[in-house]
């Protein structure tokens, strides 16, 4: 059975006053984070560590991310309850429970199904009312109508940004996506037009994302 002891909370509110100390300034990510237990989304077995800022190991070659990394992407987003977001990369769920608890509605994607049975089954036990979806992300959920999306966040490092996810994009929306190979930069593409090259892209520093599998169609920047 799982537990949110007095002790997660201490930890998860010491994690947040970290975060805040170190430059996250949007309050709505810092509720969320210090509601959503980090704990329920990793291994037992690392208990210990799941409110220290690192990546840990989730399975099926992925990791959850670090906390830095969760609060930074969220407050790129620049999100408003009620807002549709695409997440592309569900892999533990625990940035899809975050959005949750921002008031988004989450439409998210994740290609490994040993991941996608295991999230899926966590997050509606937790009551998170996300819609999950096994697919390929580099395609989005071009063939299901619920975009266009208001937000559109990438959690894993894509070489390229992929051209069905601009499309899916809303006139006025924002995309935050990790680029390149190695070591990713992580940007904040906003749509401003409809056009091809209507877009403004901000950068915010570089991290490490276990890498987007392999897929068509992607648009150089």
């Amino acid at each position: 059975m799982m537990q949110d002891t007095f002790k997660h909370k201490g930890l998860r509110q010491q994690m947040v006053d970290t975060l805040r100390a170190n430059g996250i300034s949007d309050e709505a990510v810092l509720k969320a984070m210090n509601e959503v237990p980090r704990h329920f989304f990793i291994d037992s077995a690392l208990d210990s560590h799941a409110y220290e800022d690192r990546a840990l190991k989730i399975g099926c070659e992925q990791t959850i991310s670090h906390p830095s990394t969760v609060a930074m992407q969220s407050q790129l987003l620049a999100l408003q309850p009620g807002m549709k977001v695409l997440e592309i990369g569900t892999g533990s769920g625990y940035q899809t429970a975050v959005l949750c608890r921002m008031g988004a509605k989450v439409f998210t994607v994740e290609r490994q199904k040993g991941l996608f049975d295991q999230t899926r089954k966590l997050l509606s036990t937790l009551r998170y009312n996300a819609r999950c979806f096994l697919g390929d992300g580099y395609q989005g959920l071009a063939e299901v109508n619920y975009g266009p999306y208001d937000r559109i966040i990438v959690t894993c490092g894509a070489p390229e940004v992929p051209e069905a996810l601009m499309a899916q994009l809303k006139v006025g929306g924002i995309m935050v996506i990790p680029l390149g190979d190695e070591e990713q930069e992580m940007l904040r593409i906003t749509k401003e037009g409809a056009e091809s090259g209507e877009w403004k892209v901000e950068k915010f520093g570089t991290y490490s994302f276990v890498p987007m599998l392999n897929g068509k169609n992607m648009k150089q920047l």
